[in-house]
């Protein structure tokens, strides 16, 4: 655990981290304290991190449960589509926005690259993003309204085009730590909490690149696979 240096789980982010593992995300007081104390943490602790967390709006009462603002609700969308992602068979073509509008801000430039980069769009050149074709997804219209999108398709080759927008083998060695680490955490419950929260973390970095152009021994799938067992663990432990 400590080659990894991972970070402590409060009780705020294991409270957050497992509504944002259910779905719809409502858990009631008494599930929250369960689950944490699982972790280690007491019932006073859980309760005042939920009391935090409301006064700072992260939280939203709902009947006697809690369930995640919208600004988190958003947040666990973001996740999802790293845990589930949804593809599409690819054709070897790629995606390409080409930014044509000028005197936009830096705060607006920077805007739009953390949008692209959390669509796994990776950026060529200043203005010119692309990503291969596989993902079920539209431009968003504000992107639409100050570039020009494409369909291409590279002449080189494109696993090697892949390699140079992504740093591919340090996610995949990352990813792949990660998993070599989880067995030594079965008797730390919440070490084993906070290596699969390190896990989620981590494949929200993933271009969800289709298999004809993934490193050999790409760690993605196993990670959900492994992020599935935990969530279904959780479940049973809160019921």
């Amino acid at each position: 655990m400590t080659q990894l240096l991972l970070r402590p789980v409060s009780a705020r982010s294991a409270a957050l981290t497992m509504l944002l593992a259910t779905h719809p995300p409502v858990l009631t007081a008494a599930e929250l304290v369960t689950g944490l104390e699982h972790l280690g943490f007491t019932e006073n602790a859980t309760r005042a991190a939920l009391s935090r967390m409301l006064t700072r709006g992260d939280l939203v009462r709902q009947d006697a449960a809690y369930t995640l603002s919208d600004r988190l609700v958003e947040r666990q969308r973001r996740v999802d589509d790293a845990h589930r992602p949804a593809t599409r068979p690819w054709q070897g073509t790629w995606e390409m926005a080409i930014v044509t509008a000028t005197g936009r801000s830096a705060a607006d430039r920077a805007a739009l690259r953390a949008q692209l980069a959390a669509m796994r769009v990776a950026e060529l050149r200043e203005g010119v993003w692309t990503r291969p074709a596989n993902l079920r997804r539209g431009w968003p219209t504000e992107l639409l309204d100050i570039s020009q999108c494409f369909e291409s398709r590279p002449l080189g080759d494109p696993a090697a085009l892949a390699a140079e927008l992504w740093d591919l083998d340090s996610w995949a060695r990352h990813g792949r730590q990660l998993l070599a680490a989880l067995p030594g955490t079965t008797d730390s419950p919440a070490d084993r909490f906070t290596l699969v929260a390190a896990m989620v973390r981590h494949l929200q970095g993933d271009p969800l690149l289709p298999a004809e152009l993934q490193p050999a021994d790409w760690p993605g799938d196993e990670m959900r696979a492994t992020y599935d067992d935990y969530l279904a663990t959780l479940a049973a432990i809160r019921s």
